[in-house]
């Protein structure tokens, strides 16, 4: 029979958070991570036998990889990278206001979306704004996560070209 979550916990917890935050290298992530491996292992707890001290090791990997991962994708070029170039483009003495700042991108998200239809501005808002992953993204509009991916790409293009 499986020991009690609590001796699991004080069993195998200071071993994964090592693990996370050798893999994260940020201790709030970590954290998370940690506690989303015990929580997955819980969830799965009627399924399991016994466990052993390179289950939670290999369970605290994936769990960190998928969070790099899905890091890199929510967070990859974000709308507000672009949005700062060209703030940065359009001001020459260097120092504007937080007004200024707010036109520049608010007419440059004008000009971005002027030619998309409803969906991508969906999409990107969900994506880029909300902060939801591909597939999440994908569920909501009923878009595969390809369409959602090329609808991004060529939005990310169109912004890219019109800073150069």
């Amino acid at each position: 029979m499986l020991e009690s979550f609590e001796e699991i916990y004080k069993k195998y917890g200071p071993m994964v958070l090592r693990r996370c935050r050798f893999i994260l290298c940020d201790e709030d992530k970590a954290l998370d991570a940690m506690q989303d491996t015990f929580m997955k292992i819980f969830e799965k707890k009627d399924f399991l036998n016994d466990v052993c001290v390179s289950f939670f090791y290999t369970a605290a990997t994936r769990v960190c990889l998928n969070k790099i991962r899905a890091d890199k994708v929510r967070f990859a070029s974000r709308l507000d990278d672009i949005l700062k170039e060209v703030a940065d483009s359009r001001t020459e003495s260097g120092e504007e206001t937080q007004f200024e700042e707010r036109f520049t991108a608010t007419e440059f998200l004008n000009f971005l979306f002027e030619s998309e239809d409803e969906k991508t501005k969906q999409i990107a808002v969900l994506h880029y704004v909300d902060g939801l992953s591909l597939e999440e993204t994908a569920e909501r509009t009923n878009f595969s996560v390809s369409g959602v991916r090329k609808r991004l790409r060529k939005l990310r293009e169109k912004a890219i070209e019109s800073v150069q």
